[in-house]
């Protein structure tokens, strides 16, 4: 399977100069592809959530980590951030239509990975049993 347009479109931005730093394709990937991003969007599928809900909702990230992601997030338009004046203030985080749109194409990716999970954690297992300390290596792919 090969998504010509795909191709089409890298090679049309190469031809343009590829300057890595005004790369689409890294600016946006280098937020999705941290470690947090994508669970907070899936975290906000269901609707607003407030910052003590998306903590438990991912129990392994610090405060300040959701604090930084969330505010990426906000910065690049995926979610929007409410202040509501209560005493203490009452905050809620929700998806924008951009970030609607990113969850739908999250989908496809989320059930591609659970699907495939196995056979990657057994890719890695081959992989690392074939790196062993004792066994030697070529230094590169063409060597003898």
């Amino acid at each position: 399977m090969h998504d010509r347009a795909a191709a089409d479109q890298i090679e049309a931005w190469k031809a343009l100069g590829f300057n890595p730093t005004a790369c689409p394709i890294r600016d946006v990937l280098d937020r999705l592809g941290d470690k947090w991003s994508v669970l907070i969007v899936g975290s906000l599928a269901e609707g607003p959530q407030r910052f003590s809900a998306l903590a438990r909702d991912i129990p392994d990230i610090s405060k300040r980590m959701l604090t930084e992601t969330l505010r990426n997030l906000e910065r690049d338009g995926l979610l929007t951030r409410t202040v509501y004046p209560t005493k203490p203030p009452s905050v809620t985080y929700t998806l924008t239509t951009l970030g609607q749109e990113l969850l739908v194409l999250m989908g496809p990716l989320i059930r591609w990975a659970d699907e495939r999970h196995a056979a990657i954690r057994a890719s890695r297992a081959t992989y690392d049993a074939a790196e062993a300390p004792d066994t030697p290596r070529a230094a590169y792919a063409g060597a003898a």
